[in-house]
């Protein structure tokens, strides 16, 4: 198996579990805590982003920023996408489910679904670039 190919299963693998963490917590938070849609989702979305970081830095991009100066500009980068796309997600969701009365967990999963594609091409084109890809 190539070198992509590894990176593609770690990063789906990966995305596969912030992804859990991400609709597990939503579920815990909107249906144990009947927190709002939207709060439910903002509080999901920072807690799986924080694993997301940990694990693509090390397990799906093998970040090699050592200094604070780089670990810090590539952290800002990564939560900059993340937001957006979490800005994304928080709109599809309330859009979906409060406007459209459309299933709660299955515009969930579909929000995720477009979410994680996004987030890939953001980690791979911006964040963890190496310096040696054009």
């Amino acid at each position: 198996m190539n070198k992509q190919t590894k990176e593609l299963f770690a990063y789906l693998f990966f995305g596969g579990l912030t992804t859990l963490i991400n609709i597990v917590s939503y579920g815990i938070l909107n249906v144990l805590f009947d927190l709002p849609v939207a709060i439910s989702n903002i509080i999901a979305w920072f807690l799986s982003v924080l694993f997301a970081y940990a694990t693509n830095r090390k397990y799906v991009f093998h970040s090699e920023k050592v200094t604070h100066k780089e670990i810090l500009k590539e952290c800002v980068n990564f939560f900059a996408g993340r937001i957006s796309t979490g800005i994304f997600d928080t709109i599809f969701m309330i859009i979906t489910v409060t406007l459209l009365n459309l299933p709660n967990f299955i515009m969930k999963i579909a929000s995720n679904i477009i979410v994680i594609i996004l987030n890939y091409i953001i980690s791979k084109l911006i964040v963890f670039k190496k310096k040696n890809e054009n």
